[in-house]
């Protein structure tokens, strides 16, 4: 009896001409704990070109590909990957964003692609094509960072042998300069939004630099009127036609945070007439209720969007005679107010709620020229001070 097995080692395989004239190849991929074995094929017209397709077979073999997603097209992946990765790694708001952005343009143009065919000329051509439709690059950046993540975890698990959006440049996004209000620009604001029912937002977010969806979702019972302070521990956002309130943005996003005595009476004010408005809706049961018990609603206590708030923005700063700006350079102001002042980077970044102190000075660095001569102008003072 021959020592020598009967059995072909993983990557062997042949061709052979089928009965419909058409030639098949086989590929042996390994054997099953019962022995039994593990086999896949291609067909094709030619001898030549079953032969070319039983090669990749053969390489993607080699490379410990996985058989599983040899016949995956992208729109097959991203989906399993919203369903099985995504959902199970990042916030509800965050698989909403991820998940308009695969099934409205990642899939329509990239999907009916084979997952393994998939080249970087195909991602540059998506880029230059959704740029050319109208989107800004920063949109398109966004777009690049969903694909990036959704091909690395498939490169990770072996499904591709490369992530072919890491040889892709991002389009190109001009950083946006923001040019917050000066002191007294704020001033006119502020004086505009006098009486408006929603005052007190705009002064919190003007004094503190909270982000919209953090004073859009501060709930009383983390406000602190006669300390002074408001502890940040939620953050309010709407997809999916609902309102969310959930974790902020980050974890150096839970903060407290003092605020001045002004700003209290502020909110005491803005308290009692919510009070009142709550008692006068369940009297003539248009009340909607709050069920987060948040600090800002609209009149019938229903939650504030974003969209209802930076349209009363933008009419009081016109009202106010000041330059139209976004609702979020309220917080760079209130940054740069506050650096400014002389207050230490590290407790601007504590206020803000940074990750990294290095993210509160690269935002704010235009601060630091000014601060650097306030700072030789009191060197000098005492150095010389007697000559």
């Amino acid at each position: 009896m021959s020592g020598k097995s009967s059995r072909r080692a993983p990557g062997e395989g042949g061709l052979y001409q089928r009965a419909d004239g058409r030639w098949e190849g086989r590929i042996t991929t390994g054997y099953s704990a019962e022995g039994k074995r593990r086999r896949r094929k291609v067909v094709a017209r030619t001898k030549r070109e079953a032969a070319e397709r039983l090669e990749v077979l053969k390489r993607e073999l080699d490379a410990g590909l996985s058989g599983e997603a040899s016949k995956w097209t992208v729109a097959d992946w991203l989906e399993l990957w919203l369903k099985d990765e995504a959902a199970a790694t990042v916030r509800p708001r965050t698989l909403a964003v991820y998940t308009q952005i695969v099934r409205s343009h990642l899939i329509p143009a990239l999907g009916h692609y084979r997952l393994r065919k998939l080249e970087p000329s195909h991602v540059r051509g998506y880029f230059l094509t959704k740029i050319a439709a109208g989107l800004q690059p920063r949109t398109v950046g966004n777009h690049h960072i969903v694909l990036r993540r959704a091909l690395e975890i498939a490169t990770r698990y072996q499904y591709v042998e490369r992530n072919v959006d890491r040889l892709v440049s991002a389009p190109r996004a001009e950083r946006y300069e923001s040019h917050p209000l000066d002191q007294d620009e704020v001033g006119r604001f502020l004086t505009a939004a006098r009486g408006h029912p929603q005052e007190a937002l705009f002064v919190l977010a003007a004094s503190t630099g909270m982000r919209q969806g953090e004073v859009l979702g501060l709930a009383w019972p983390q406000v602190d009127l006669d300390g002074g302070y408001v502890r940040i521990s939620a953050a309010l956002s709407r997809y999916g036609d609902a309102f969310h309130r959930g974790e902020p943005k980050t974890a150096k996003s839970r903060r407290t945070i003092a605020i001045p005595l002004p700003v209290v009476e502020v909110l005491r004010h803005h308290r009692d007439r919510q009070t009142l408005a709550e008692r006068r809706g369940r009297d003539s049961g248009m009340w909607l209720g709050n069920e987060w018990d948040l600090v800002f609603t609209g009149d019938r206590g229903q939650p504030l969007g974003a969209h209802a708030v930076y349209t009363e923005f933008v009419r009081l700063l016109k009202s106010a005679g000041v330059r139209p700006v976004r609702f979020h350079d309220l917080r760079h102001g209130a940054a740069t107010f506050l650096l400014a002042q002389g207050v230490d980077m590290r407790v601007v970044q504590e206020i803000l709620g940074h990750a990294q102190i290095s993210m509160t000075a690269d935002l704010y660095s235009h601060v630091v020229p000014e601060l650097q001569r306030e700072a030789a102008n009191r060197i000098g003072d005492v150095l010389f001070a007697t000559r």
